[in-house]
């Protein structure tokens, strides 16, 4: 039987080990947390020793003392070390024989494997989608009014608040929207959130029951599909032609449809802009079917030629729809500030739902945005950064256009922060993915946005935030690895 250390005093019968090695005791190892109390480091050590069995249950625990000069802590340390473990079952105390391993202990498992997990981060070279640019000025103005705002540290941060966020931002947000979109709203319909995917998720489930069916643009936007499909209902994919939704495919495709989830001022992907007699009529439908309208106007800011149609929300007056936007893009994604503003009818049921899902948004950036909005800040950034980014299309689109020799069509969009560059839709989908391939192309593939109906081949490509060299240089390699894989297709196809 090996030595251990015993309560007992040292005799001449039962010699006691040496001190610092009576017990095989790691003070240092990953189950010890760093900084922690003596006492709490010793605690740690001890049920490291006991549970991986290096003593067995029913030994005996040397004596506090001698344990103090084994790892030179106080004996106070250990004294508060040992109540520890016997509170927590690890050990026992028998009253005039001392402290020992507990008879049952908990057995330790096998340490599982650690699964290689593999988490795909959105990229960010040339043609990435989300990515933006803010002038330097307006990052200068926001840090000072963050500054500002955490000196004047307020109570607003220490409790709970309104679901909807604060009231100031709320506010701002609606003067906003009013001179920039037309939508007349009280700070009281606008709710704050992290962005338009978890807009959707609150909004969908305070208005509709599992399984109902939502309209999705096709193509359209896939994270928002997979969102809707996600949370229980019915994703329905309804054909996009050159004036938006086809809203009598809709009807036909899910005729119980209870929402409709629409781009309609710059339809992602295709970029084009739903015409009135369309909006109209999906605001018809709407009201009919009792239905509500989520009009997600993302990058409505950035529009570079003519003046915008009204919002839906503006011409429906917020009655059947639910009007969707976010500063990801007129500020920057880090922000993780979106918001909605919705119908009177609605704002106790979505609060409702909110309060239910994650209490309330989050407090300290709320001011400095609020300040953004009302200083004039937010708007001359637009103004700044609308430049760059037109300049960016323009770069991009005559480059595509130039280096394919005619293998891609790039329509200039009128608004946003990306373009389709299309092949001939006789082209197979695989010459652009391909292409993409091998030209290590960041940005979607387009038929990667289509759901149900036939792809068209071609490619998503983001270009605000990203260098106009970079953008030129990248878009040079796409088309001529577009052009390569093309005259792949076109040979492999006369051979056939």
């Amino acid at each position: 039987m090996r030595n251990i250390p015993t309560n007992s005093l040292p005799s001449a019968a039962k010699p006691s080990l040496p001190a610092k090695t009576g017990l095989p005791l790691d003070l240092t190892g990953p189950h010890v947390t760093p900084g922690a109390s003596a006492a709490h480091r010793l605690y740690q050590a001890l049920c490291e020793m006991i549970v991986s069995g290096l003593v067995k249950p029913g030994e005996p625990l040397p004596p506090s003392r001698t344990l103090a000069t084994q790892t030179g802590f106080r004996r106070n340390a250990v004294v508060i070390a040992y109540e520890r473990l016997i509170a927590d079952g690890f050990a026992e105390a028998t009253v005039g024989s001392g402290t020992f391993v507990a008879a049952r202990i908990p057995a330790r498992t096998a340490e599982p494997n650690k699964p290689n997990v593999i988490v795909e981060t959105p990229g960010q070279g040339a043609f990435a989608l989300g990515c933006t640019h803010i002038d330097e000025r307006a990052v200068q103005r926001f840090r000072a009014f963050v500054g500002r705002r955490m000196r004047n540290f307020g109570s607003e941060h220490l409790h709970y608040g309104d679901p909807r966020g604060s009231r100031e931002l709320r506010a701002a947000i609606a003067d906003h929207l009013l001179s920039a979109r037309g939508l007349r709203c009280d700070p009281d319909q606008i709710m704050l959130t992290s962005g338009t995917l978890h807009t959707l998720r609150i909004v969908l489930s305070a208005i509709l029951k599992a399984g109902d069916q939502v309209w999705c643009e096709d193509p359209g936007y896939p994270a928002a599909r997979k969102t809707i499909a996600n949370c229980g209902y019915g994703a329905v994919g309804v054909p996009v032609d050159e004036q938006g939704m086809r809203v009598a495919k809709g009807r036909i495709a899910g005729p119980s449809a209870r929402a409709a989830y629409v781009t309609p001022s710059h339809q992602f992907p295709l970029g084009v802009q739903m015409s009135m007699q369309r909006r109209l009529e999906l605001l018809d439908w709407a009201r009919r079917a009792g239905a509500f309208v989520l009009e997600d106007d993302y990058d409505s800011e950035f529009r570079y030629d003519g003046a915008p149609l009204m919002s839906l929300a503006g011409i429906d007056r917020l009655q059947r729809v639910i009007y969707l936007g976010t500063f990801a893009k007129t500020l920057f994604p880090g922000l993780r500030i979106g918001y909605c503003a919705l119908p009177e009818r609605l704002i106790a049921d979505v609060t409702a739902a909110r309060a239910a899902l994650d209490r309330f948004p989050g407090t300290l950036m709320e001011g400095a945005v609020a300040d953004m909005l009302n200083s004039g800040a937010f708007a001359a950034n637009l103004k700044r950064v609308r430049k760059l980014y037109r300049e960016a299309r323009d770069a991009l689109a005559e480059t595509l256009e130039a280096e394919s020799d005619g293998a891609l069509s790039v329509p200039v969009p009128s608004q946003g922060l990306h373009l389709v560059a299309r092949f001939d839709r006789s082209v197979d989908l695989s010459v652009a993915a391909r292409a993409k391939h091998a030209a290590s192309a960041e940005g979607w593939l387009l038929a990667d946005t289509y759901s149900r109906a036939r792809p068209l081949p071609g490619f998503v490509l983001g270009f605000s935030g990203h260098p106009v060299p970079l953008l030129v240089a990248s878009a040079k390699r796409l088309a001529q690895e577009s052009r390569a894989a093309l005259r792949t297709a076109n040979r492999s196809a006369r051979q056939i």
